[in-house]
């Protein structure tokens, strides 16, 4: 087990030094996930609005998008409900963002067991790449998604992994590197809404040509990454394979130990509860953007922000707060005050839920200062919400990450990362199935459940936090 663990989490292979105290390979791994980003996001943007202002309103939408009669057909026998155009969008909506993350369990078994994390990563992103320039024809709107869906599969766990095998046991600057990863994961979730949400959004140019900038990102973070190939530590298949042959004996397959069952059930625990975050969150790709589409003002001084720039707020406010908690943390962690990583990512949750009371008021026809509730509202409810939940996220997503890497056993750690991507999984169809409420209920209604949600969540993670923290914490000493 211990050889194990230091093959998982000793760098073998990269070169060229280290850039403000990290290796280099961090930063190729910072802008290949920037660019995939910045395709995903960009196509997040437009998604949600794409379907409900164009795609599923045409008279002929049967005809046009391959199996769209089909797939609409099912979901209506399921639910047993006639789907009109927003509640399908948003049906859909989950299903893609949720399967997005489902197939990065499978990934990171194909990556483990048969190819390794850089061929499995190279996959993913031609896979990608094909679906996002498919997206350009209506008719292979579904299989598009397809595409996204399994390239995601492949890229998704294999990237954050090796971000984890570029630093040896017990190393402090672990957390660290994967805030500063995070900050790449924003930088192009920031970059992309202004670009494809713009293109998209703009009757000269049309929603194919948003598409399409999604496209050329994920051709830009392909390029990045096989030029870098030389930067980054060898894959965990290629380390025990190099070890096997080294001591020329037959690979085998070792059983997990007591202890490593107890490590993996903890993540399990964690992972099932943080899938509620995921549904609250991705909100901001779904009902949040129809409000901020339907119920903000965007206009000022006579000119007409995109609704889709809602979406940058969330990253933007990543650059900003981000200084301010690893300082914070730093504070705390010199007075033997920091939180643990699970009691952080139940304060993520808490935060999460708080965030929707600000458009629980939002909501209320006073805020817009008529009495209708259709009216427009200021679009500084949207920026504290988005603020207040932007903390939550920085609590939780980049803590979730890292503990992955420190805590899986070291031979099945990208499987394991794609079990905390199958929390995503749940969480976003959720998102979706949640989002079929939209127009059922009152909005403020929904933001109220959308608050319940987050804050039921943090305080079972709370509860948990004891017995699962003992678990995290022996390996943590254990490793270090």
């Amino acid at each position: 087990m211990a050889q194990a663990t230091s093959m998982t989490n000793t760098p073998t292979g990269p070169k060229g030094g280290e850039i403000f105290g990290h290796p280099k390979g961090l930063f190729v791994l910072f802008f290949t996930e920037m660019w995939e980003r910045f395709s995903y996001y960009g196509m997040r943007a437009l998604l949600v609005l794409y379907m409900v202002k164009y795609l599923f309103i045409q008279p002929d939408v049967g005809a046009r998008v391959l199996g769209f009669n089909a797939l609409k057909g099912f979901l209506e026998a399921v639910f047993h409900t006639h789907y009109d155009a927003q509640p399908l969008s948003s049906q859909i909506y989950g299903l893609y963002t949720g399967f997005v993350y489902f197939t990065p369990f499978f990934g990171g078994l194909l990556a483990d067991r048969v190819l390794g994390q850089r061929k499995t990563v190279i996959v993913g992103a031609i896979l990608m790449a094909i679906g996002h320039f498919l997206m350009a024809s209506e008719q292979m709107f579904f299989v598009a998604l397809m595409f996204l869906i399994f390239g995601n599969g492949c890229f998704k766990p294999n990237i954050s992994t090796q971000v984890g095998l570029l630093y040896p046991p017990g190393d402090q600057r672990r957390d660290r590197a994967f805030l500063i990863f995070y900050v790449g994961i924003n930088l192009g979730a920031f970059l992309a809404p202004l670009v494809c949400g713009t293109l998209g959004q703009d009757p000269r140019f049309g929603w194919h040509w948003g598409f399409g900038a999604a496209g050329v990102g994920m051709v830009l973070g392909l390029l990045v990454y096989l030029w870098g190939q030389k930067y980054l530590a060898s894959d965990v298949l290629a380390q025990r394979q190099a070890e096997q042959l080294k001591a020329k004996m037959p690979a085998k397959k070792e059983p997990l130990t007591r202890e490593e069952w107890f490590r993996v059930g903890a993540l399990v625990v964690a992972c099932a509860i943080v899938a509620a975050f995921w549904a609250v969150y991705e909100q901001q790709g779904n009902t949040m953007q129809l409000w901020a589409d339907t119920n903000t003002r965007w206009t000022f001084g006579g000119w007409t922000m995109p609704s889709t720039w809602f979406q940058s707020f969330n990253p933007f406010m990543i650059f900003l707060f981000t200084p301010i908690l690893t300082s914070l943390w730093g504070w705390q962690a010199a007075r033997g005050k920091e939180p643990s990583s699970l009691t952080k990512m139940a304060m993520g949750l808490f935060l999460l839920g708080i965030s929707y009371v600000v458009m629980i008021i939002a909501a209320a026809p006073m805020a817009s200062g008529a009495m209708s509730p259709d009216a427009k509202r200021s679009l500084m409810w949207l920026v504290g919400a988005t603020g207040i939940a932007t903390f939550g996220e920085l609590f939780l997503s980049p803590i979730g990450l890292s503990l992955v890497t420190k805590v899986a056993p070291a031979r099945i750690v990208s499987m394991m990362m794609g079990v905390w991507f199958l929390a995503n999984f749940i969480g976003n169809y959720m998102a979706g199935y949640l989002g079929t409420f939209w127009e059922k209920i009152s909005h403020q209604q929904f933001f109220m459940l959308m608050t319940a949600i987050g804050v039921i969540a943090g305080l079972i993670l709370f509860i948990m936090n004891r017995p699962l923290d003992k678990i995290v914490s022996a390996h943590d000493r254990q490793e270090a």
